[in-house]
């Protein structure tokens, strides 16, 4: 195990240009020294040269970027600048809305028309004036952790193309990792943030549910979550906060005032900390294990108390499942029967499994979700922080659902440190901690609900701590 930063990663090709993060660049613009003009440009070039090797994008927006590069010119010339993103450039997941621009959910059966309004968490962003340079990758409708779709085909790990950057925000992570773009939107209903933030030494943030309105709502309900994906987590912060807020076209959000997201004061010493180290589906591979146990030795170190625990709950496998396939079920029901022979044979699986369900089951399963989350924020109330394994395997085969030799037959088999905290709405992070055979390993710190600062607090000093890639 080699945790120390790899001398050529990802982003080791890049222009110096799309190496910068939000606060070089807005501080770049605000002097003059560069213009939004020439950092997007720049990101749209790089987004350009990687997608041969990756295939990280659907489509590649040079028109539109660029009037909006102008336009954030024109307001850091006129000392009008409308956030600290103004003018940074940004990607969008296939999976939210867009005005303009047409969403197709990785999917062949979808429809082509451009959307007409722009999703809340986009029209935050847009107002905050972040430069959309393209719509990235997800498998078909976001069901699975890995990135491949029979629309737009396999998005590869820019640390080794043989293998998968994860999903289903995949195309969001490689974009982050090669420098094609500073600010990437992700959606998580079971990991899609964390997971491929994880196989590429990046860093994604879930946040508590309803920090980031959603519209149209989610088949897959209120697992499913929006959150920023960048190579930092003060990036993350700055993202988050013009995504985040309150949107009268989300009716499941909190009604309540949204807690702070401002930067404070973080130290470890008299923090106490749960290492949860068992997943409840699925193996832990001995080199991730040894990562991770090596990151908590090192905040141990610096002044927490370290204390191993395992989740409450039982059989969360098949209760995340109980929520995940009758969205999938609920998804295809959707699509004309004659149109099916186009989609990914897996997603129809998926389906099939969530039709099984009756509707006895589904109200059981609220019933279990409602005691586990109780349970969670119980724990989180003894526990200033948990920390894991982001995921329980290393990147595996581009293509594949589950790693090759394995006995598994799912991805939720494997992704068992992500799922659960979808289940009980968590803030949770993933950030690299370490690379094995040249393959980044993360780290995921989840914490109490609504205390996304915090959590981006110790995600900033665990970086300190351990370095990025």
């Amino acid at each position: 195990m080699n945790d120390s930063r790899q001398s050529i990663s990802p982003i080791s090709d890049a222009p110096d240009l799309c190496r910068m993060d939000v606060a070089a660049l807005t501080a770049a613009f605000r002097s003059g020294a560069l213009s939004p003009v020439e950092a997007v440009q720049a990101a749209l070039d790089r987004a350009e040269a990687v997608q041969p090797r990756f295939n990280a994008f659907t489509f590649i927006d040079h028109a539109g970027a660029l009037e909006a590069a102008r336009a954030a010119e024109a307001r850091w010339r006129a000392g009008s600048a409308l956030s600290a993103i103004d003018g940074v450039p940004a990607t969008l997941k296939d999976i939210v809305h867009v005005e303009g621009w047409t969403v197709r959910y990785g999917s062949r059966v979808t429809d082509a028309a451009p959307m007409k309004q722009d999703a809340p968490a986009v029209a935050g962003l847009r107002a905050a004036g972040a430069v959309f340079i393209g719509q990235t990758t997800t498998p078909e409708f976001g069901w699975k952790a890995v990135t491949d779709s029979p629309a737009f085909g396999i998005t590869r790990n820019p640390w080794n193309p043989d293998r998968t950057p994860g999903g289903s925000s995949g195309g969001a992570a490689v974009a982050s990792a090669t420098g094609a773009g500073v600010l990437h939107l992700g959606t998580d209903g079971g990991g899609s943030i964390r997971i491929p933030a994880a196989f590429t030494g990046t860093f994604g943030l879930k946040p508590t549910f309803g920090r980031v309105p959603a519209d149209p709502p989610s088949v897959f309900g209120t697992v499913a979550h929006i959150g920023p994906m960048t190579r930092s987590p003060a990036d993350a912060r700055a993202m988050l906060a013009a995504m985040g807020g309150r949107s009268l076209r989300d009716w499941s959000q909190p009604w309540g005032a949204v807690p702070a997201l401002d930067a404070q004061p973080f130290g470890w010493k008299g923090r106490k900390v749960g290492l949860w180290m068992s997943p409840p589906t699925g193996s832990l591979d001995p080199a991730v294990e040894r990562a991770v146990l090596d990151a908590a030795r090192r905040i141990e170190a610096a002044g927490a108390r370290v204390e191993a625990i395992q989740l409450p709950g039982e059989r969360l496998h098949d209760l995340f499942c109980a929520h995940w396939m009758t969205g999938a079920a609920s998804r295809l029901s959707s699509v004309p029967p004659s149109a099916r022979e186009a989609m990914d044979p897996g997603f129809i699986e998926a389906a099939g499994e969530g039709s099984r369900f009756s509707l006895m089951d589904y109200i059981s399963a609220q019933q279990a979700r409602a005691r586990f989350g109780a349970a969670m924020d119980q724990l989180l109330a003894d526990y200033d922080l948990l920390l894991s394994p982001a995921t329980a395997c290393l990147p595996f085969a581009a293509g594949r659902e589950v790693p090759e030799g394995s006995s598994l037959s799912r991805w939720t088999e494997w992704a068992g440190f992500s799922y659960p905290i979808n289940l009980s709405q968590q803030p949770a992070c993933t950030l690299f901690c370490g690379l094995t055979d040249g393959l980044p390993v993360g780290l995921q710190i989840v914490g109490p609900r609504g205390q996304d600062g915090f959590v981006l607090d110790a995600a900033e000093a665990v970086d300190r701590l351990l370095g990025a890639p």
